[in-house]
């Protein structure tokens, strides 16, 4: 029976490479010259350093920038509070990833009030879509891609 995965991942590798090139810029700019800004990568966050909070709003319109040209939506990001002090600012980035199981009831319920001749299972951090025919599988991957979701679907497995 034909079937697919709609999932919510990050690439870590691409994500890597966009705050290297996001530090990069930051040691090119004049007005980050000297500061000590920086971006910290660890695991799915992403720690930005500033002396003031109007420099961590700069920093982070640069790391959408590269984040972008590097092919991950932005729309992953969940930007924290800023945290200040006399001597220092930091803001945390968390990148989402995988489905959640609110947005996995959603996914389902989108898909069955479309009267679309197909199911759905939430399977962990997916959502797997099973039907008889191809044509209605293509049908619910066009409903999902139209519908707004807090975080990016990508749609895997595809099979025959």
């Amino acid at each position: 029976m034909p079937s697919f995965d709609v999932a919510s991942e990050v690439n870590l590798h691409e994500l890597a490479n966009a705050v290297d090139q996001a530090n990069r810029e930051l040691a090119q700019r004049f007005d980050f010259r000297d500061t000590g800004a920086k971006f910290e990568l660890e695991a799915h966050t992403v720690t930005l350093h500033a002396q003031v909070e109007f420099q961590l709003n700069q920093m982070l319109e640069v790391l959408k920038v590269k984040l972008g040209k590097r092919g991950i939506d932005v729309a992953c990001l969940e930007v924290q509070d800023a945290e200040t002090n006399l001597a220092a600012a930091r803001q945390q980035v968390l990148l989402r990833h995988g489905i959640d199981h609110e947005t996995g009831k959603k996914i389902s319920k989108l898909v069955k009030d479309s009267k679309l001749k197909v199911h759905s299972a939430i399977q962990g951090d997916k959502v797997r879509i099973t039907g008889k025919q191809r044509d209605d599988l293509q049908a619910a991957i066009t409903l999902l891609k139209k519908s707004p979701f807090d975080r990016p679907l990508q749609f895997e497995n595809f099979r025959d």
